[in-house]
């Protein structure tokens, strides 16, 4: 199974981020062959801070990202939506890289599921 996950949401603003990743870690735990990926856009790159400080009563977005990252997932980010927020000197969680949009196509073509959030 080839699961592509886009967010385009940022990380606390409702719980659609925290639900992806929960299902992508679901996904790693149901079938360790699983091929897990996430692709940020729009303010979806923002999950890719590090460091970044988690509100009261909410999920670490790091740490799920990590974890998932841990067991095989790879996660990218749109060069140019993250320029656009000026993330370009911030740093980022371990593993995630910086893509353009001909990588979300070539994942959107190759993928057995898609699940926007």
């Amino acid at each position: 199974m080839k699961l592509l996950i886009n967010i385009n949401e940022a990380p606390y603003e409702s719980e659609n981020v925290y639900n992806a990743l929960r299902i992508a870690m679901q996904f790693q735990k149901d079938d360790e062959k699983a091929k897990i990926r996430i692709y940020l856009l729009a303010d979806g790159v923002l999950c890719a801070i590090r460091n970044d400080k988690t509100p009261a009563g909410f999920y670490n977005i790091e740490t799920m990202m990590g974890t998932i990252i841990q067991k095989g997932g790879v996660v990218k980010m749109c060069t140019s939506c993250g320029e656009a927020r000026g993330m370009k000197d911030l740093k980022l969680i371990d593993g995630v890289e910086w893509t353009n949009l001909k990588t979300l196509t070539y994942w959107i073509a190759d993928s057995d599921k898609v699940l926007n959030y």
